[in-house]
């Protein structure tokens, strides 16, 4: 049992000890309470600050490389880095929000040490991308601009970031490739190059003058104002096929003007062999016939009152092989 003090006095005392001891507690609390707000006022300041400052070092770097020669006309470098500088400044902003609020950041980098194995693991494909996309930057295999083909999905290159390659195709869909796996695929390079080969396989019939035929589209192709002179256009057959004999034009342009040009040379060469009164032949399909056609089955006569109007003028329906019944 709690012994009762025995005089007012102890009475007293006690409560004014008491008394003391709360006060303190709630000066430590209200202490405690006010610090917290302040290392949160202050932590949310400096968040805001990284995210404006991060924006504002993107529009600096971009700005400052913009003048220097080799980044004014190679956006893919210039949007790569720019990324990493927001990155950096995103990465101290945190740091500092992190000690503002008592954090200890060598306690961080020692448990990031300590389980740097484990995030390895986790992070094994974004990791990968990310260095996937400084060695895309390295070796510049496609630049911004430029029409690529990567695992047979085709499209120009719009931007190339940290994790990720960005394009858009014929249709304007917007297309986006892990890096890891842009550098692990082929990549053709369509517009690579300055100048581009136009193929174009022509048929005509195996009675037409094959010289002529050749005379007649590299004409075409010569008077195309597109068409470039060096290398000049090509013909030749390269195929018998099963009812037609196969000519190929080659005709080599800019890489800009590839797809217009391979059009007007397709139209163009049509229209030329046509004029030019040489057969661009049909698909033939022969019907063989086989066993006794003296048994053919025959189709029933069928009279005009008894079965309408689709029977010929003498009143009797002709059968499929052209007969009358």
């Amino acid at each position: 049992m709690v012994a009762l003090p025995t005089s007012l006095n102890d009475a007293v005392a006690a409560g004014q000890r008491a008394m003391t001891l709360d006060a303190a507690v709630l000066a430590k609390v209200t202490d405690m309470a006010g610090d917290l707000a302040v290392n949160l006022t202050i932590a949310s300041v400096i968040l805001m600050a990284t995210v404006i400052g991060a924006k504002w070092a993107s529009r600096i770097t971009r700005r400052a490389l913009s003048k220097v020669r080799g980044f004014r006309h190679d956006p893919t470098v210039l949007s790569f880095v720019v990324q990493v500088v927001r990155v950096v400044v995103y990465i101290i902003g945190f740091i500092a929000v992190l000690q503002r609020l008592g954090v200890q950041t060598t306690s961080i980098i020692a448990v990031l040490g300590a389980a740097s194995l484990a995030v390895g693991l986790a992070l094994q494909g974004t990791l990968s991308n990310v260095a996937a996309g400084v060695l895309l930057l390295v070796l510049r295999p496609y630049k911004v601009g430029h029409v690529i083909d990567i695992g047979g999905v085709s499209g120009t290159v719009q931007r190339l970031d940290l994790f990720t390659t960005q394009m858009s195709n014929a249709d304007n869909h917007k297309i986006v490739v892990p890096n890891s796996k842009v550098l692990n695929d082929v990549i053709l390079n369509l517009s690579g190059q300055r100048t581009r080969r136009i193929e174009i396989n022509f048929t005509v019939g195996y009675g037409e003058d094959l010289n002529q035929t050749r005379a007649v589209l590299v004409k075409v192709a010569g008077d195309h104002e597109k068409v470039l002179p060096d290398p000049a256009p090509w013909t030749g057959v390269t195929g018998l096929l099963d009812s037609a004999v196969q000519v190929t034009l080659h005709a080599w342009v800019k890489s800009d003007d590839w797809w217009q040009v391979r059009a007007d040379l397709m139209q163009g060469g049509k229209e030329a062999l046509d004029a030019a009164g040489i057969e661009i032949p049909f698909p033939h399909q022969v019907a063989v016939p086989y066993g006794d056609e003296t048994v053919m089955p025959l189709v029933a006569v069928r009279t005009v009152e008894e079965h309408g109007p689709d029977a010929g003028d003498d009143g009797t329906e002709r059968t499929s092989d052209g007969e009358q019944g």
